[in-house]
């Protein structure tokens, strides 16, 4: 592949700003920032889109391509979506006792 350029749509309300392929999203749920200094991409953002670039990239660089773009949606969609840990306690020989405590906010 001579260049392979995805490029991602940018929400209103979010802004994205890139300075040497670190990337931060900020949103009405706050911040989020994140480095993809080991890829040599070049990611650049314009009014509405998010665009990644890759010369003469191989099968594994073009993955690594979509996978930048994949975790910058995440990062949108936490910044505006926002996201929801689920935990579930299990064990199997030694039994485990919890107690949640200070409103669900606490594990012991």
């Amino acid at each position: 592949t001579i260049q392979s350029t995805p490029r991602i749509a940018i929400p209103k309300g979010v802004k994205v700003a890139v300075h040497s392929r670190k990337v931060t999203v900020t949103g009405p749920r706050g911040v989020l920032k994140k480095a993809f200094t080991h890829i040599n991409a070049q990611i650049s953002v314009t009014d509405k889109f998010v665009t990644v670039n890759f010369w003469f990239a191989n099968r594994k660089q073009i993955a690594c391509v979509k996978t930048i773009c994949s975790h910058i949606e995440n990062m949108i969609t936490g910044v505006t979506k926002g996201f929801e840990y689920k935990m579930r306690i299990v064990y199997t020989f030694t039994p485990i006792h919890v107690t949640i405590l200070d409103g669900a906010k606490d594990i012991e």
